[in-house]
């Protein structure tokens, strides 16, 4: 990307530009035709592939069926076979990323830093001594630590199933793949761009900023370094970025123009950026209409844990959906809630079948659930049924 270009688009992120945008979203909104669609807006939708020739994030079809760190009910999570097959199963994005740094600086895509429950690498005995305890924001982990590798290093291991109890089928391909860099990903998102005739879009997490930013391992400049050279830092870039923490987000604001969307994790909990500046709000306070509009000054969009959107009786059965989707899109934002596997125990207990935990529950019934909500996507690990699930949706089947 030319220097002008990036300075256009820092300039829509900072300011003007960015509540402009927003402010187009909330009256396409209004209209019906982008957030909190009818059924039949929505059908109409699903039938062109797009918000009516929008550009951006206003192109995506709605719901949005996100591959959750690819199709991880298939695959190994985090392998380029993992977001290849989330692409074949018809995600409209693929989380190509959970991003965490190696020793000498590079990003990698793992769920966490603590890769002993995602790699071989308790299998190499030249790795054994890099065993550690560490604690990762307030939580103690014992394992091995992307930060203690370098990624030449890293590239010896290969990827394993992270709940192989649940998805003992994915554990077929343990050993297959290798751990990928995020600028693998990115050269991986134009080949298969050029390959589909259609723009593959990447949804990416900077994960655990604060601990990473004590180590002088700084996430956003780096991401913001990787998708400046790769041309991909401007507002209608097919990389939507997210974080757990409000903070990185509005560094990430101040140096790209990409589409941003702030995590939201149970409504009792702190942000541990919020724990390291001695914030004392918590989530719920997040979600308030307050709250809300203060995201919306830096964020396009927030991705709560779906107990936020419906939340969950003692018994783990579904109650009345709360205010949060209308509050969101009253305040420009729009919202992709996690996540939806078919597995029986991640399935609100009205939706289970059987005590199997690696069988598949009434998981259709639970996206009609989700999807009557309004929310404007959702992240899966079976892309798959995503798709047939919002097919039923928009024809009202």
């Amino acid at each position: 990307m030319g220097t002008q270009e990036s300075q256009n688009s820092n300039t829509w992120a900072s300011g003007t530009g960015r509540r402009a945008f927003l402010g187009a979203a909330v009256a396409i909104g209004a209209a019906g035709t982008t957030l909190g669609l009818s059924g039949t807006a929505r059908a109409t939708e699903a039938a062109t592939g797009s918000r009516h020739g929008g550009k951006g994030i206003a192109s995506l079809p709605v719901p949005t069926i996100i591959g959750h760190r690819g199709a991880s009910g298939y695959r190994p999570e985090h392998t380029l076979g993992a977001y290849q097959l989330a692409l074949d199963l018809g995600a409209d994005i693929v989380e190509a990323g959970d991003l965490v740094p190696t020793k000498d600086g590079h990003l990698v895509c793992r769920h966490e830093p603590e890769i002993g429950g995602t790699t071989d690498v308790a299998s190499h005995p030249e790795f054994a001594g890099r065993r550690t305890t560490k604690v990762l924001d307030g939580v103690s982990l014992t394992g091995w630590f992307t930060e203690d590798f370098t990624l030449a290093e890293l590239k010896t291991l290969r990827a394993t199933e992270r709940i192989p109890a649940n998805r003992p089928h994915n554990t077929l391909y343990n050993g297959r793949w290798e751990i990928p860099t995020f600028e693998e990903v990115l050269k991986w998102q134009d080949e298969q761009t050029r390959k589909r005739g259609k723009q593959v879009w990447i949804y990416p997490e900077l994960k655990h900023p604060t601990y990473f930013r004590r180590l002088g391992l700084n996430l956003e400049e780096r991401v913001a370094k990787l998708l400046r050279r790769h041309g991909k830092d401007g507002r209608n870039a097919p990389v939507i970025l997210q974080s757990f923490e409000p903070t990185s987000i509005q560094r990430l604001n101040k140096m790209v123009g990409n589409p941003l969307v702030v995590l939201l994790s149970g409504a009792t909990t702190r942000p541990w950026d919020f724990v390291e500046t001695g914030d004392p709000r918590t989530v719920a306070d997040l979600v308030t209409v307050k709250g809300l509009r203060e995201i919306a000054g830096y964020a396009q969009g927030i991705g709560p844990t779906l107990d936020l959107v419906v939340p969950k009786d003692a018994a783990g059965n579904l109650t009345t959906p709360t205010t949060l989707v209308k509050d969101a899109h009253a305040a420009g934002l729009i919202l992709h809630p996690y996540t939806l596997r078919n597995e029986n125990p991640f399935l609100p207990a009205n939706f289970r079948k059987g005590t199997d935990a690696d069988a598949y529950g009434d998981v259709f019934g639970a996206y009609r659930a989700y999807f009557a909500t309004g929310i404007d996507g959702v992240f899966t690990d079976q892309p798959d049924t995503g798709r047939l699930a919002r097919e039923d949706f928009v024809n009202g089947s």
